[in-house]
């Protein structure tokens, strides 16, 4: 089993007929100020397999600051079933929506492993939001 694509988005679902849908791929915050939470990101992983991938494997997401630091982590089961004669190849989607603790300016990263294993790494640049520029120019309001 193998990571395809892993990012970061506002939103994603699978559609009744099994379709990936995916909202909004982000690869920077802006914040107001530090530490911050960004409430509600949505980790988007797609997996592949084969059907010698049945069995249970180990998920783990690891969120690191920029100075290296795990500010987050979680894991989990993931239980693949043999699939029907003749399928070669088999999709998992996972969608985590999660809340990112950020604790400074930098490359936050979060690491997506697979039975002990680092299979993914999405990077995410977090900048403060720069003061508003002060306006020398008159503005006329009616």
């Amino acid at each position: 089993m193998h990571v395809t694509f892993a990012l970061f988005a506002d939103a994603a679902n699978l559609s009744q007929e099994g379709k990936l849908n995916i909202l909004g791929v982000f690869d920077a915050l802006q914040v107001g100020s530090l530490p911050a939470l960004h409430p509600r990101a949505t980790l988007v992983v797609h997996l592949k397999g084969s059907p010698s991938d049945a069995g249970s494997h180990r998920v783990t997401l690891q969120w690191m600051s920029p100075s290296g630091t795990e500010l987050w982590s979680s894991d989990g089961e993931l239980g693949v079933v043999p699939p029907p004669t003749g399928v070669v190849e088999m999709d998992f989607p996972l969608i985590a929506q999660i809340d990112l603790p950020l604790d400074m300016a930098g490359r936050y990263l979060m690491r997506v492993g697979l039975d002990g294993n680092t299979h993914a790494e999405v990077a995410v640049q977090v900048r403060p939001a720069a003061a508003a520029p002060v306006s020398r120019t008159p503005v006329m309001m009616s």
